[in-house]
């Protein structure tokens, strides 16, 4: 979580990174709710959609990343969006003063360890019958991830680097978020989908996956190498991998994504 994010090489991908958001929103049945809460707002576009789709919301986007919140707010060119820089470990619901009727977050909980014991607290926080929905990429064991360990492993600072990467216990399965949801009195409804993105099928980027893992997987390495002639060795070094693994077809790179998903409905007084 205290990675520097870059908002412009996030955005870079933007459809890619926006449709599993759109995919779980698209289960999410709130009608008119009044308050919206997105834990992990990043940049803000997806979050300045909430407001367009519940136009009578008040929407709150929290975000641990100074940078991410500053693009956030150039985008909210209406102000719909109120953006609130915290660590949603520590964030409290309570403080809006009100019940949330949504919470999502989305491709954030990788970043939180043992997220799952949040939930209970987020979920408390709802109104009754409101919507809690989270999305967690599940792509750990992706060669564009078991290259970065070995990558990290083989370098000088192994022991650093590769402390620094996240691995596949950093997320649950569709089931055990069911489970936990469960749990808390909720309806819930998970699943589970791999995307097959086609990256850069212009052909104008060398190697389109290392652009993509420099927004995301790549943050705790580009932080820790601050020297520029060490970090670009190990970005060759990691890129010649990737090339390997993700040849470039003649429609573009394909890279194949594993998501896992949860949405779940607050019990309602009977």
């Amino acid at each position: 979580m205290s990675s520097r994010w870059d908002p412009v090489q996030y955005a870079r991908y933007e459809q890619e990174r926006g449709r599993p958001f759109a995919d779980l929103l698209a289960r999410v049945a709130a009608e008119r709710p009044a308050l919206v809460v997105d834990l992990g707002c990043g940049h803000g576009p997806l979050t300045v959609g909430l407001a367009a789709r519940w136009p009578g919301a008040h929407v709150v986007g929290v975000d641990s990343s100074p940078q991410m919140l500053a693009r956030a707010r150039e985008l909210d060119r209406h102000g719909r969006v109120e953006w609130v820089e915290a660590d949603v470990r520590q964030w409290d619901p309570r403080s809006l003063g009100a019940s949330p009727d949504v919470i999502v977050t989305n491709a954030t909980l990788q970043w939180v360890p043992r997220h799952v014991g949040l939930l209970p607290r987020w979920v408390g926080a709802l109104a009754a019958g409101g919507w809690f929905a989270l999305q967690v990429p599940a792509n750990f064991d992706a060669p564009s991830h078991v290259l970065l360990r070995d990558t990290a492993a083989e370098h000088p600072r192994a022991v650093e680097l590769t402390a620094s990467l996240r691995g596949a216990d950093s997320v649950g399965d569709a089931a055990a978020y069911a489970d936990t949801l469960a749990r808390l009195d909720c309806s819930v409804d998970a699943w589970e989908t791999t995307y097959l993105h086609i990256l850069d099928p212009e052909g104008r980027t060398a190697n389109p996956v290392l652009e993509w893992t420099k927004a995301t997987a790549l943050r705790p390495v580009l932080d820790l190498l601050t020297d520029p002639a060490e970090r670009q060795a190990f970005l060759d070094r990691y890129a010649a991998k990737l090339a390997d693994a993700y040849p470039r077809r003649p429609y573009g790179t394909p890279l194949s994504f594993r998501r896992v998903f949860a949405v779940a409905q607050k019990e309602a007084p009977a």
